[in-house]
């Protein structure tokens, strides 16, 4: 055996247990929503606004359990009472030894406790910003997602809608949409007073539908552009280019590995929307044309409390410190969230 065969053994040699050691991964792997809740966890600010999120959520769907009142019940005797008083009707009651519930924030000029309705109110404006964001998340991202999926003349075709569309004044798109459904919706409510819809417009209002339709056709816009950016750079990927040589169809490609590669983005934009149908909905209802009486919202009590505004200051202060306080929330949870899930800002 010569001495060059013998240097090509040794270059085989197995490895020391040292060498074996340095080659181990120095840090656990982890998955990237695990990665991105690390992150978010390190954020103390969104971690606050999650908090207070909570908070408003337990406050607006369990708080009326507890409460001896409901949202439009009128109480002869208790009109104006100031916050932690009683009428004479409940100072008897409470002399004959009777358990009632005290008036935390008052009552208004009907007699109806001002914080249940601050509950309710609360429940209706969030539950108003999540639907008309679940709805822009479904069209903006269909729409984005064929755009730049399909590319060319006919992404060049949808986009030019889109500015289109951006230069419509959503404002007052959606006070003409109120104006014009409110009779159409007013007659299909009395005429099926029985039925689920019926009831459900009745509910709501014109206005709130009349807000639905508008996020529906205005607001998934910019939605659409994030969802178009994300798929043109992940279409060039080598994954996508298998699994088109392995017969999958362009639907399949779009649902099964491009959109859900854009979660992130998707989850962080659908959050960012939010606080904008909030706050639309206050301003309408601010107005005067958001939700039916006597179902109530945090803007339909701000404009409510406007003719005692210097009597009864803490009516108007009240609705207005909740619905910042909700705004922001979901404005600085939803920039934490994008950063969390956003991989090129990883330190």
């Amino acid at each position: 055996m010569d001495s060059k065969t013998i240097a090509r053994d040794d270059l085989f040699a197995p490895a020391s247990a040292e060498e074996k050691k340095a080659f181990e991964p120095q840090h656990k792997s982890v998955s990237y929503w695990k990665d991105a809740w690390r992150r978010l966890r390190k954020n103390y600010v969104a971690m606050g606004s999650a908090g207070a999120i909570v908070f408003l959520i337990v406050f607006g769907y369990l708080g009326p359990v507890f409460m001896g009142y409901q949202y439009d019940e009128q109480t002869r005797g208790s009109e104006n009472l100031k916050p932690l008083t009683y009428s004479q009707q409940e100072q008897a009651r409470i002399a004959a030894g009777e358990p009632v519930f005290p008036h935390v924030f008052g009552t208004d000029s009907h007699g109806r406790d001002l914080l249940v309705r601050l509950m309710y109110g609360t429940r209706v404006s969030m539950i108003i910003g999540i639907v008309a964001a679940i709805l822009t998340l479904v069209i903006g991202a269909i729409y984005g997602s064929i755009a730049g999926y399909i590319g060319g003349k006919v992404d060049m075709i949808m986009m030019r809608i889109v500015d289109i569309i951006y230069s419509v004044p959503d404002v007052l798109v959606v006070l003409l949409l109120a104006v014009t459904l409110k009779p159409l919706l007013t007659d299909f409510a009395n005429a099926n007073q029985t039925n689920l819809m019926g009831r459900l417009v009745i509910a709501l209002g014109p206005s709130i539908i009349a807000i639905f339709i508008a996020f529906a056709l205005l607001y998934w816009t910019t939605l659409a552009r994030i969802v178009r950016g994300q798929i043109l750079q992940l279409k060039q990927q080598e994954y996508v280019l298998a699994a088109r040589a392995l017969g999958a169809n362009d639907r399949r490609i779009i649902l099964k590995h491009l959109l859900p590669n854009s979660v992130g983005a998707l989850v962080a934009a659908t959050c960012l929307q939010i606080p904008t149908a909030i706050f639309l909905e206050s301003f309408l209802s601010f107005l005067g044309v958001g939700v039916n009486a006597p179902m109530t919202s945090l803007g339909s009590l701000a404009s409510d409390a406007l003719g005692g505004m210097y009597t009864y200051t803490y009516r108007l202060i009240i609705p207005a410190v909740l619905l910042s306080l909700l705004i922001l929330s979901f404005n600085l949870f939803g920039d934490g969230l994008r950063d969390a899930l956003d991989p090129r800002l990883k330190k």
